[in-house]
Parts: C-alpha cells; sequence; structure tokens
C-alpha cells in the first residue's frame, strides 16, 4: 500500500521497487528565488519525519497534478515561451493544469501566494512562471513522478511564510545552506540547472535546449 502523503515530485520518494511498471503521475514543483546578501536563494523545506519514504529531505513546494487543476482561474495565462515547453510533452490543457498544480502547491505548503486570493483557493499568476527543467523518476519504483520544475521570482508572490505541516523548516536557502541538509540527488540536479538558468538573457533562455533527467538521474537534452 503507497502512502497517501508520499507526494514530491523531486524524486525524494523514488525508493524501493514495484512489481509491474508503474505509469509516472505529473506533476509540478515551482523554484520561487530571491537574491541574497550572499548571492541567489530559494524557497525550500524538510519533508516531514513521519513520511513513509526519505524522510527529512528537503525539497521545493510541489506536488502531483490534481483533476481540479484543470477547471481553475487564472489572473494571467502562461507566457508563450513557458507554455511552448511545457507543451513539448503535455496536451495544453494540461500543461496549464501543471502550473496551476504549481501555485497550488506553493500555497498549500507555504501560504504564500502566487495570484490573486478566492477564498479558500488562489486565482494564480501563470505569467510569472518559466520553465526550467523536466524530471521523470526511473522505471520500476512503486512511485514514480514526471515532474516539471517551474519558477518564480519572490516579488511575484505575497503572503507571510505558513506552512501546512507538510513541509518543515520552510524558508530561503542559499544552494550552500541547503546542501548542510539532506538534499534529494535529483533536487541537487535541479539546483543547479535553476542556476544556469538564472545567470541567462532571457533570449538565452527561450532558446535553450530543454533538459530532463531519466533513468538514474542521468541528464539528457528532450527531443
Amino acid at each position: 500500500m503507497t502512502d497517501p502523503t508520499a507526494d514530491n515530485p523531486g524524486g525524494a520518494d523514488a525508493e524501493g521497487h514495484a512489481r509491474r511498471t508503474v505509469r509516472p503521475r505529473d506533476a509540478a514543483s515551482l523554484i520561487v528565488w530571491r537574491i541574497g546578501p550572499a548571492g541567489p536563494e530559494v524557497l525550500m523545506g524538510q519533508r516531514h519525519a513521519k513520511h513513509r519514504f526519505m524522510p527529512d529531505v528537503m525539497v521545493f513546494p510541489g506536488g502531483r497534478v490534481d483533476p481540479d487543476d484543470h477547471r481553475q482561474p487564472a489572473i494571467r495565462e502562461l507566457p508563450p515561451a513557458t507554455r511552448g515547453m511545457l507543451e513539448r510533452r503535455a496536451t495544453p490543457p494540461r500543461a496549464r493544469a501543471i502550473g496551476i498544480a504549481a501555485v497550488r502547491e506553493l500555497f498549500e505548503e507555504t501560504g504564500l501566494v502566487l495570484g490573486e486570493r478566492r477564498g479558500d483557493d488562489v486565482a494564480a499568476d501563470l505569467g510569472a512562471l518559466q520553465y526550467v527543467c523536466r524530471a521523470v523518476t526511473p522505471g520500476g519504483r512503486p512511485i514514480r513522478f514526471n515532474a516539471r520544475f517551474l519558477c518564480a521570482p519572490a516579488e511575484a508572490v505575497h503572503g507571510e511564510i505558513a506552512g501546512s505541516g507538510e513541509l518543515e523548516r520552510l524558508g530561503w536557502f542559499t544552494p550552500e545552506q541547503a546542501h548542510r541538509h539532506r538534499v534529494a540527488d535529483i533536487t541537487g540536479k535541479v539546483l543547479v540547472e535553476f542556476l544556469d538558468w538564472l545567470e541567462m538573457s532571457q533570449a538565452a533562455r527561450s532558446a535553450r535546449p530543454l533538459v530532463v533527467f531519466r533513468g538514474m538521474d542521468n541528464r539528457h537534452h528532450e527531443r
């Protein structure tokens, strides 16, 4: 029986072996970033110690795409470049739902809003999202994700950090600070991809080859 709390698209849940090949679930993680006194900082939290798979791992906010994500409103839609990158491996409705999921998970796990509060929900500002990379959990694992890693600047979000309890130690970390805690291999590799992205011009970001991690976190370019 799988753990219903095992919902980390960064690959930290990918231990053990399945009796049959499990189809990856679409998922999204959001790297919220800012420039601090020591350089780039990203919003991360530590998975709860009671999670069945790899507890205490530092991750970005994120989770699987839910059916309701296809029906949620947005105050701005995806930028053309981000939409095009997501649609390389998703239908247009699914690509939009992936963006919605990233914003929803950010709100549920951190209390921060990328968009506009509407009651207990958020109308997402999809226009603030940019694409970093994609990662697919290796075959043969009991829990698999086809995870898209998106990013948004801290000035695009608002609210106070107030976690739901799923992630602990929520806060801003430089890459060096994050690695002082337990970071899954794929999370560390995605962080490197993000830092490379951050150094690029906007034109270079839009033109760069799309990166996907497959197998044992092997880096490839999308075809």
